[in-house]
């Protein structure tokens, strides 16, 4: 997951090899994902969200799609939802909000609790008295806005000429990389599957790249549970 190309990043200023320029995109693709609250690719995640009285669960990133959902009770998961007991609303459709609806209605006879007689689906989710739902799903956005490219690109220039050693630290510990606060800030390569939620981050660190992202603000949401 990248928000902008080695190409692009080197337009910017970025230098270096290819591995290099692509870790360099790696630490400003995860700072505008601190900062925004956003993920601007599809990606998977598991999220586990308060789930309101009335079933509504509001998802804290665009969702995608939805492959299951499992009320979280005090022994672990219940049982996965059918399709037919929650429906998906997207901001990915104008107007539309993020968020499972549950309870939506639905039985199975095959399943204890759940049958009809015994109210089905929403009879079940009641008598679990989940407080939280477990939901696995794509989220992020279809396709990488231009901005957001063209700040990521002008982000990894900045990460990388901030994170570049004086000739003082150079002497001293050849191969650190420092920030201009003297954190040790050295960038390995990761991929998807090593990636976990980042906390909410008042900046990028760039006054330019921020101004970039401002209408990408996840105003409504700020912590993503599971990775």
């Amino acid at each position: 997951m990248a928000y902008c190309s080695v190409d692009e990043a080197r337009n910017a200023g970025a230098t270096g090899t290819d591995a290099e320029v692509t870790a360099w995109i790696s630490a400003a693709t995860e700072r505008i994902i601190a900062y925004t609250q956003q993920l601007f690719s599809p990606t998977p995640l598991v999220v586990v969200a308060d789930v309101a009285p009335e079933g509504l669960v509001l998802l804290p990133r665009r969702v995608r799609s939805v492959t299951t959902v499992e009320p979280v009770i005090d022994n672990g998961t219940g049982t996965s939802l059918p399709a037919s007991a929650y429906r998906v609303t997207s901001s990915d459709t104008l107007g539309g909000v993020d968020a499972v609806h549950l309870r939506w209605g639905g039985y199975d006879d095959l399943i204890v609790g759940a049958e009809s007689y015994n109210g089905g689906w929403r009879g079940l989710f009641d008598r679990w008295g989940a407080e939280q739902a477990r939901i696995t799903g794509t989220f992020g956005y279809a396709e990488t806005p231009l901005l957001v490219t063209q700040a990521c690109a002008l982000l990894t220039a900045h990460v990388q000429a901030a994170a570049a050693p004086s000739d003082a630290d150079s002497t001293a510990a050849p191969g650190l990389d420092v920030d201009d606060e003297g954190n040790n800030v050295r960038i390995e390569n990761t991929t998807d599957d090593d990636a976990e939620a980042l906390p909410p981050s008042a900046s990028t660190g760039n006054t330019q790249v921020d101004a970039l992202l401002v209408g990408y603000l996840n105003r409504g949401h700020s912590l993503i549970g599971g990775i």
